[in-house]
């Protein structure tokens, strides 16, 4: 396994835009066709492909891409379909959903338990271990056939060591199988 990098998938990027200007959502119902819900309005993009959730305050909320430049086209895209410039739009990250893939089976019930800098239990109902990492603030979810995701990640870099610093810790303990 060494000690390279791990191949990190961004799956889900979220967005918000703040504009000079606040984006009126009574705007994007009427000329768009947003649609209200919650006290917001959702507007569905397709190129690029995107949701957008526009806030009482007029913040672009984008949902749906693995780019920040995605992000930043459908944002944009909204904008000019509103007769709107998009200078000055300044981009606020929000938690980046990613997930990446060890080379080799885990046992899961090895893991389950106490290990340095978190706390991991298993999850029946999705069949897998659920690692707390204190020391990359990150929740890891791992099944047996060595896929990983993390719902709650700042960056996809910060993903990746996590994954390099737990695959050397359990290449060290022992807890990866070898698929037969």
């Amino acid at each position: 396994m060494g000690t390279g990098t791990v191949d990190v998938r961004v799956e889900n990027l979220l967005v918000r835009f703040v504009c000079p200007e606040p984006v009126d959502p009574e705007q994007v119902v009427n000329e768009l066709g947003g649609q209200r819900n919650s006290g917001v309005v959702i507007k569905a993009m397709d190129r690029p492909r995107a949701t957008l959730v526009i806030d009482k305050e007029g913040r672009i909320v984008v949902h749906g891409t693995h780019r920040i430049e995605a992000a930043r086209a459908a944002a944009k895209e909204l904008l000019l379909r509103l007769g709107r410039d998009d200078g000055g739009l300044e981009a606020e990250m929000g938690p980046v959903v990613a997930s990446f893939q060890f080379q080799r089976g885990l046992n899961l019930q090895a893991i389950a338990g106490e290990l340095p800098s978190a706390t991991t239990e298993y999850d029946d109902r999705l069949g897998c271990t659920t690692l707390h990492d204190q020391r990359h603030s990150l929740t890891l979810q791992m099944w047996p056939n060595g896929r990983c995701v993390v719902a709650d990640a700042r960056h996809a870099n910060m993903v990746a060591m996590a994954a390099v610093h737990w695959r050397g810790v359990f290449e060290e303990r022992g807890y990866f199988v070898d698929e037969a």
